[in-house]
């Protein structure tokens, strides 16, 4: 087929520093107000040259991260960004958690529910079947209330994984977990997301007025014969953004 673009199998270098200092801002591990590395240290850590840190450095800029003092260095900003569900499942299974140190999580409700028909829906059961909640508040102590997650899952997992009912961590993530309690491994996960009013839950938990607009971003987990193990909902308050995407433009 004519006109197709070529396949791009290596990320840039400047993405690769750009990606790893975003994630330590992001997760809270770089404090608002801590300096950034600069060119020279970040081209010497990475072996590459001062250009291309110099690009990684502009692209924090540019995505608001952090700030230039003349003669003082980089700072980082106080971070409005909020980990998407992909980029905390990529964190457990490269760190064996899904947040930093500087976040705490509280459990408000985890048990078996009769599942609202968008999550049986999304998990591909029938109407009406019972499911698994596991409902997280995360919070930075950085930069205050980042999201309310939740997490369902067929209910006929709690018996093989008995700790999705618990009210704590799994530790290695809850895909991480599934896969050596009950054998099942995640191979393939789609996503979206939406804006809308938060509903009543939804603004007690956050400490939302009525009405409030809330950002809604939804992941679905699959095995290797496309069956879902895992739907998460993560709902931010305001002014908290998550999502960006990077692509070419043809003019």
């Amino acid at each position: 087929m004519a006109g197709l673009p070529e396949i791009q199998e290596v990320v840039p270098k400047y993405k690769q520093i750009f990606g790893y200092l975003k994630d330590q801002i992001i997760r809270g591990d770089l404090l608002p107000g801590a300096e950034v590395p600069s060119e020279r240290e970040l081209a010497a850590a990475w072996n590459v040259a001062r250009p291309t840190a110099a690009k990684a450095l502009q692209a924090l800029r540019q995505d608001g991260l952090v700030e230039s003092r003349q003669g003082s260095g980089t700072f980082v900003r106080e971070p409005h960004a909020a980990p998407r569900a992909r980029e905390r499942l990529e964190w457990a299974a490269a760190l064996g958690t899904a947040y930093s140190d500087s976040e705490s999580v509280e459990f408000p409700f985890v048990g078996i529910v009769d599942g609202p028909d968008y999550v049986t829906d999304a998990l591909g059961l029938p109407l009406g079947s019972q499911v698994i909640q596991r409902q997280r508040i995360i919070t930075s102590q950085t930069s205050g209330l980042v999201e309310l997650s939740t997490s369902w899952f067929s209910a006929a997992l709690a018996d093989a994984a008995p700790r999705l009912l618990m009210t704590e961590r799994v530790g290695g993530g809850t895909l991480g977990y599934i896969a050596k309690a009950a054998g099942i491994r995640a191979i393939s996960a789609r996503d979206r997301g939406c804006s809308r009013f938060a509903s009543e839950g939804e603004r007690a938990a956050l400490g939302l007025s009525d009405p409030s607009p809330v950002l809604v971003y939804w992941l679905v987990a699959y095995d290797g014969a496309d069956v879902a193990i895992q739907f998460d909902e993560a709902v931010y308050p305001p002014g908290r953004w998550a999502f960006k995407q990077e692509y070419p433009v043809h003019v």
